[in-house]
């Protein structure tokens, strides 16, 4: 056998050029293992197994850098806990009503977004400093009140103009639990709700406890409104959610909590005297007042018993909005007629109409003489 093998190569080597025949023999051909330990010269067998698979390395390489980029969004708002401690927020966190809280936002250049009360309150609780890598939010001795979104991002500015990037926000929901405030109290007691059929509407009743039952309930005729999770849903962040508000809710009287249903329509107009009876040389000042949707403009027309007789009043109208918070936004528009000094000729009916896209509503008040 050894004799046979010895010939075969001595064959093999007759046949082929010098040197190929090592190459067979590192192959198998003969069927034993290649044992010499020359080094081997630059791509010299490069033969990779036929049964062993590339791995594909182009969408590994995406999915990586879509999942970093995820995280960098959520990672750049952190709370500052006890012996210096950092902890990523979640969607919502749960404190308890007197606590304090400092969060940290990563980024030199940060805007912060927290509860719009503690601005119009100006409250000495919140303080918020940049430096030079983050920016610092402390609210101390939170109350039930300060339960809201809280939120930063990073502001990218050129020159005098600066965008929102969107790649490096957080944002957490923060409950301040007080058993004493299981609903979050608002500066307003009065809210004015908007009935779109085309938009859902809020009725605003938010919950310091997440775990809350909340019931919303009409007052004609007396019951509860169930919330049946499609038509009206409710969210512990907002309130009761109708998604396609109808005429029956306006027709509701909701009360829990105290709101107003305003339908889209002609504006909801009133009108004021500074008195309704007036002595000669008096000023007199006539207000219409239409509260409305924000985007909604109104136009306002007097008619004045001097008017036939050109007799010279003052008008001025203006407007504004008021942030009720958690989104909601109320447009006021008024218009003031001023009679300086009052004479015969002013005592009458003053009638204001105020006009938008949908139609107009008169209003109208009298001014008798003393």
């Amino acid at each position: 056998m050894r004799l046979w093998v010895l010939l075969s190569l001595l064959l093999l080597q007759e046949a082929l050029p010098h040197g190929n025949w090592t190459s067979l023999l590192s192959l198998g051909v003969i069927g034993q293992p290649a044992k010499s330990k020359r080094p081997k010269e630059p791509g010299e067998n490069k033969i990779k197994p036929v049964n062993k698979k590339a791995k594909p390395r182009n969408p590994k390489m995406k999915e990586r850098e879509s999942v970093d980029s995820s995280l960098k969004s959520q990672s750049i708002l952190t709370q500052v806990m006890d012996k210096g401690h950092f902890q990523k927020l979640a969607a919502t966190l749960s404190l308890a009503a007197g606590q304090s809280i400092e969060l940290r936002c990563k980024g030199g250049n940060v805007t912060w977004n927290y509860p719009s009360y503690l601005d119009t309150f100006k409250d000495s609780r919140l303080s918020i400093k940049q430096f030079d890598r983050y920016s610092q939010l402390i609210l101390a001795n939170s109350t039930a009140a300060d339960t809201g979104e809280y939120s930063c991002w990073l502001q990218l500015c050129s020159g005098n103009k600066c965008r929102k990037d969107e790649t490096k926000t957080g944002s957490t929901y923060i409950f301040f639990t007080d058993k004493e405030e299981l609903f979050v109290p608002t500066p307003s007691y009065f809210e004015i709700v908007y009935l779109n059929p085309d938009k859902p509407a809020v009725i605003p009743c938010r919950v310091t406890t997440p775990s809350a039952k909340v019931t919303l309930h009409r007052e004609f005729p007396a019951g509860e409104i169930e919330t049946d999770g499609t038509d009206i849903i409710y969210d512990a962040k907002k309130g009761f959610v109708f998604q396609h508000p109808t005429s029956d809710h306006k027709a509701a009287n909701i009360l829990f909590p105290n709101t107003v249903s305003v339908p889209k329509g002609p504006p909801s107009s009133t009108v004021a005297v500074s008195s309704s009876r007036a002595g000669l040389s008096d000023r007199i000042r006539v207000v219409c007042t239409v509260l409305g949707e924000p985007d909604v403009d109104v136009n306002f027309r007097w008619q004045y018993p001097g008017q036939e007789s050109e007799r010279p009043v003052i008008i001025q109208n203006f407007w504004r909005l008021i942030n009720r918070g958690m989104g909601h936004t109320t447009r006021i528009s008024k218009s003031v007629l001023l009679v300086e000094d009052f004479e015969d000729t002013d005592v009458g009916n003053y009638v204001c109409i105020a006009q938008n896209l949908q139609g107009e509503t008169t209003v109208a008040t009298k001014v008798e003489l003393k």
